[in-house]
């Protein structure tokens, strides 16, 4: 956070010589753009990490104060020594507050989550054609092919989409436009699984549930948190 504030500091410096700031209507130069866009970027780091409200006419004040020959200051050397000991006191304070929030909110989403996904697979198992292994992975065959089936150690090409319980689709190799290698074995254990029944040429609708996807943990922006994962996986070739 320091290091953002005294980002503000050198742009104010070095902008604010005469101890004005002049509004920008238009940018014309590519000097104007990169300093606009550093002010911008800048300014959402500043804003999104400090826990926090902040009174910017004070902060830049507060900025145009230091670059002054002969300035007056509004608060001594002690009066800021404190004020900033009980700025770090309460931001941090703030800090554990959102964290805590966060941490509640995370833990909510994830009971839901697993609550759905178990009513979800529970009900799915007794649907035509979806086979349930010993692990829990349910899947249905949707085109059977007459290749070899992969081990473990071999390295796979596939297609596959994959959308969560509400159908919102969350990766898809077939809008890239390009299948997928990877090693059988370096993938949720779920794909591990699955991949090691199927032939290749074949095509499987997986029913994964959180503990052979990627559990409490989640991964990125889309999957949450105990999340019960559907793919559409289609296995191309063995390498």
């Amino acid at each position: 956070m320091k290091a953002v504030i005294f980002f503000f500091f050198v742009l104010g410096l070095s902008s604010c010589q005469d101890n004005s700031i002049k509004e920008v209507k238009k940018l014309d130069t590519f000097e104007q753009k990169y300093s606009y866009a550093l002010g911008l970027d800048a300014g959402e780091q500043f804003m999104n990490r400090m826990p926090l409200e902040i009174d910017v006419d004070a902060l830049i004040q507060g900025i145009l104060d230091t670059t002054r020959a002969n300035r007056t200051v509004l608060m001594d050397k002690n009066e800021t020594a404190q004020v900033l000991r009980e700025f770090n006191t309460k931001a941090r304070e703030a800090f554990q507050k959102k964290q805590a929030e966060k941490a509640a909110l995370k833990d909510s989403v994830a009971a839901n989550n697993l609550k759905e996904g178990r009513e979800f697979l529970a009900k799915n198992k007794s649907e035509d054609d979806v086979i349930t292994t010993e692990s829990g992975l349910q899947y249905m065959v949707l085109e059977q092919g007459d290749g070899p089936k992969p081990s473990r150690s071999n390295t796979v090409k596939v297609h596959y989409r994959g959308p969560l319980l509400n159908g919102n689709e969350f990766d898809s190799s077939y809008k890239r436009g390009n299948p997928i290698e990877f090693q059988v074995s370096g993938v949720i254990p779920g794909w591990t699984e699955a991949l090691q029944l199927m032939n290749v040429g074949s095509k499987y609708k997986l029913f994964i549930p959180s503990e052979l996807a990627y559990g409490a943990r989640g991964s990125g922006a889309d999957i949450g948190p105990n999340a019960t994962l559907i793919f559409e996986v289609e296995l191309l070739e063995i390498k």
